[in-house]
């Protein structure tokens, strides 16, 4: 067996362990520390020390040594926690999070930095307990996790600390060992016993759910097989010790004792075959001797040995189902590359499936019952095996969110600013493409909340307000989008500050601007209210990053302020990137695609709700609101289209926080379309998102609105500059307000 094997599976779950215990210590009151969060801690670098010790990483085991041994001494009561030291604590986590990068990326981690930290941690247990740690060489001395009473004995009596610590060594003499599973369930017990077998063979098993032990022949320490054990189960529920190897009469009968099993398991099956038929048949003869060897084997599970006597109770088989059936869950771990293959196929059977709806539809009009009903149940298999294989892509917010509890407090900590963070809709599941992508806009509008939009302690109380200013990150479903927002009760925006920097950076305003717009100034490029740049920020560079980003997900940003209450930032993003739900339209002989999501309703215009604006702009009254016309014929230059207003249709669109008119030929439906990234297959396109394959083979465009828009004026502006007093005909400017 090659032990780099498992490489992969140490680094993954090293990484969830070393999340943990982030996330346990900045949960925890220093001033009334929870021991169970301290307890979970101390495990975390415990799992990790044994796994890097497996594994030869030597400088991840001795750092993580010393670490468990501090922490051992903080859950004992000896170290008494203050902010400063859980600081001390989270630096040693990131420690360990670069030396497992190092290792991962076949490199070695810094020596310096490991000496650092090493002298950190020896330097804080001088100072609080008086000590020095153990060193960090000899890790023969490990601590060991809590164990039940029932664990300190050993074969020869209670065992003391020093007496489990030479125990590791005892046990690689001989070569035996037995391995107990405490509390350990039916699924968990089977894999580990899977472990075992590759680490030794195993020469005898025996027990129940609460103590199951395997006596293991193997050349390989304790130690190791604990680090390998708990990955699965906690180290509580695992028990190591040495064993002498069985005289020739104990293995004799332990070969008798395993014969027996087998025969056992091989008459219930046998019977639990044959008294079907035979019970079908009415036939009780038969069906006597099969529940006889069915209660044998549970007599002899009851008690714990052949023939034994008592009540009798489902043997391990049976348990095995129930314990399934009774909820218990299992999972694999699957390359992402394999999943975006699957969806990839997925989105080509629904291509498939479009285009055979396509043929039936044009067959002439006879009876092809048969064939319809085939294709529907095709349609509705296909939909529910694409929402199936979506589903395996999507992952619950806190995956985003769990990272930001630290970077507040860090942050805070530097801005001197007292700040509660507060998390809502952490279950909320998003694809996981988006949420790798999300995370560094998202990074970006919490550190600005924390800088620009809370004040200092001292400002929020001579404002009446309380000195820990409230950041609130919030996910929820709204529609086929995820909405995110950053919430924040600061200052909230400075509308007169914006314009005045605005203005002195040649942006284009006026004093008539809505808020809306004036808050969309801050995602201009190098656009910066702060008084003083800072390593926090200041510089300008950002905001306009963070839209870009939000934008290329398919998604917009938008902000609502009020000044002296706070300031909400508010991100929607579609589901998934995949799929989408689109309404297809018609201008000319051409079809395009509307995201569904951004469709609000259609209706037929009517002159006297158009009105000239200043150029050649047309604006549509729609319910006491100007929505500005967009032509899409005019815009993508479509030849044959309809230019007269009362022949074409008006879809109300919204898109970056504002609302417009698209003029187009006709409406032909919604469908569910594959999207294609056009900028990867082909070349970035203006006012247009992405594409798709419609049923017949032929490509649609998937239409960005807000880009669409500025296309829409580019063009005009351009047409302007040629030719002067030129009006399209698709809003003539003859029009007057009614």
């Amino acid at each position: 067996m090659d032990i780099t094997d498992f490489y992969d599976t140490f680094f993954e779950e090293a990484e969830e362990l070393l999340a943990d215990m982030e996330r346990h210590l900045l949960a925890i009151d220093v001033d009334d520390p929870d021991v169970e969060q301290l307890d979970a801690i101390f495990r975390a670098a415990h799992s990790i020390k044994g796994g890097a010790g497996t594994f030869g990483f030597d400088v991840l085991q001795q750092t993580t040594h010393l670490f468990e041994n501090l922490l051992d001494h903080a859950r004992r009561g000896e170290l008494m926690l203050r902010r400063d030291i859980v600081d001390t604590f989270l630096e040693t986590k990131d420690m360990l999070h670069d030396q497992l990068d190092a290792y991962r990326g076949d490199d070695v981690p810094d020596r310096a930095a490991f000496e650092r930290i090493c002298r950190t941690l020896q330097q804080l247990a001088m100072e609080e307990i008086g000590q020095a740690l153990d060193d960090a060489d000899g890790m023969s001395s490990d601590p060991e996790p809590p164990v039940p009473e029932t664990e300190t004995a050993t074969a020869d009596g209670p065992s003391s600390a020093s007496d489990s610590v030479a125990e590791p060594e005892q046990a690689s003499d001989d070569g035996w060992l037995v391995v107990s599973l405490l509390g350990v369930g039916d699924k968990d017990r089977d894999l580990l016993v899977e472990e075992l077998e590759q680490l030794g063979e195993i020469q005898a098993r025996e027990g129940d759910t609460d103590c199951y032990r395997v006596t293991l022949e193997t050349g390989v320490g304790r130690e190791d097989i604990e680090a390998v054990m708990c990955f699965i189960v906690e180290p509580e529920q695992l028990r190591v010790e040495a064993a002498s190897a069985p005289s020739a009469d104990e293995a004799a009968t332990t070969e008798e004792k395993a014969a027996d099993e087998k025969l056992t398991e091989a008459k219930v099956a046998e019977g639990s075959v044959a008294a079907k038929p035979e019970s079908a048949s009415g036939e009780s003869n038969a069906n006597e001797a099969a529940p006889s060897s069915l209660d044998t084997a549970n007599q002899s599970e009851a008690s714990g040995a052949p023939g034994g006597s008592g009540t009798s109770r489902p043997s391990s088989k049976p348990q095995k189902k129930t314990a399934k059936s009774g909820g218990e869950t299992s999972s694999i771990r699957v390359s992402v590359d394999k999943v975006d293959q699957i969806i990839n196929l997925v989105g080509e059977l629904i291509i498939t499936q479009s285009m055979l709806d396509q043929t039936v539809s044009e067959l002439e009009d006879l009876n092809h019952t048969g064939l319809n009903n085939g294709l529907n149940l095709l349609r509705r298999n296909a939909r529910d095996l694409q929402e199936a294989v979506m589903s395996v892509r999507m992952v619950p917010m806190d995956y985003v969110f769990s990272r930001y509890p630290r970077l507040v407090r860090d942050l805070a900590g530097k801005l001197d600013k007292d700040v509660e963070l507060v998390t809502e809709g952490e279950s909320t599941e998003l694809d996981k493409s988006l949420t790798e992508r999300i995370i560094d806009p998202l990074t970006h509008l919490v550190r600005n909340s924390l800088d620009h939009g809370l004040e200092s302690p001292e400002a929020r109380e001579a404002a009446g307000k309380s000195r820990t200013g409230r950041l609130t990150l919030s996910a929820q479903h709204q529609g086929g989008n995820i909405l995110i927002e950053v919430i924040d009760d600061g200052a909230g925006l400075d509308r007169d500050r914006i314009l005045a920097k605005a203005r002195n950076n040649d942006l284009p305003v006026s004093d008539s601007m809505s808020d809306d717009e004036v808050w969309q100034l801050i995602f201009a490029p190098g656009f910066s209210t702060a008084q003083e740049v800072s390593d926090v920020s200041g510089r300008g560079v950002g905001m306009d990053v963070v839209k870009r980003n939000i934008q290329n997900m398919g998604g917009h940003v938008e902000i609502a302020s009020v000044t002296g209450e706070g300031t909400t930032t508010r991100i929607v993003l579609p589901l998934t990137l995949a799929i989408l739900d689109g309404m297809s339209i018609k201008v000319g002989d051409e079809v395009f695609i509307l995201p569904l999501s951004a469709v609000l309703e259609s209706l037929q215009p009517d002159k006297r709700d158009l009105y000239a604006m200043a150029g050649d702009d047309v604006v549509l009254k729609v319910r006491d609101e100007y929505l500005p016309v967009v032509p899409v014929h005019d815009a993508f230059d479509v030849a044959g289209a309809r230019t007269e207003l009362d022949e074409t249709i008006a879809v109300i669109v919204q898109g970056e926080g504002r609302r417009y008119a698209l003029l187009v030929d006709d409406l032909i439906g919604q469908q569910q379309v594959v999207v294609k990234n056009l900028e990867t297959n082909y070349r970035k396109v203006p006012g247009v998102s992405a594409a798709t394959i419609l049923g017949d083979g032929s490509v649609a465009l998937i239409l960005d609105i807000a880009d669409l828009h500025r296309l829409n004026r580019t063009k005009k502006e351009a047409r302007r500059g040629q030719h002067p007093g030129d009006v399209p005909t698709a809003h003539p400017k003859e029009v007057e307000p009614s």
